[in-house]
């Protein structure tokens, strides 16, 4: 009879340590969270040019005592175009949207506003991307709701989707406006 080497043994031994870490990764809560240090504290500065002749926020208009939405967007960006119906929709409601655009040309941001409508309240352009770092941005599109202190209460990566919208916003923009 052969004898059997014990290293026979080491590929299915791998195979399922692989395979528990597989499940183990699968039934984590949010694999598709982004994690935020800012949440629960004070939002970082706002610190961005003139676009066009639109109104501009600044620090101050964080903290004026109403929930609000921060919104990274540029005109190259697809999802943000895929986002914005659900932006203009919340905006006439009356929700404070301010929009920063993100490393953008601003003849560009200023037409993708002219031809999907601006539902900005403000909006400045971060030109060299410096505010999206200090506010740990990851990519566009980005929402932040911020409470009437100026602080995080949510921070979410992609785009605002009608299902995200009523999940995630809006439950937390209530959060917020009971602190």
């Amino acid at each position: 009879m052969a004898r059997v080497s014990p290293l026979m043994a080491l590929p299915p031994v791998i195979f399922a340590g692989l395979a528990a870490m597989f499940i183990w990764g699968m039934n984590r809560e949010d694999p598709n969270a982004l994690p935020s240090t800012f949440v629960g504290k004070p939002a970082p500065a706002v610190t961005m040019a003139r676009l066009g002749d639109l109104p501009t926020f600044a620090d101050v208009d964080l903290r004026d005592g109403k929930v609000k939405l921060v919104n990274f967007w540029a005109s190259w960006c697809a999802p943000c175009r895929v986002e914005h119906p659900n932006l203009e929709k919340v905006s006439s409601e009356g929700v404070t949207i301010l929009g920063v655009n993100f490393k953008d040309k601003p003849e560009a941001a200023l037409g993708f506003l002219a031809e999907l409508g601006n539902p900005y309240a403000a909006i400045g352009a971060d030109e060299i991307g410096r505010m999206g770092i200090d506010w740990g941005l990851y990519g566009v599109p980005e929402t932040f709701v911020i409470d009437g202190d100026g602080n995080v209460v949510l921070r979410f990566p992609g785009p605002i989707t009608e299902r995200v919208m009523e999940n995630e916003i809006r439950p937390a923009m209530e959060r917020a406006a009971a602190e």
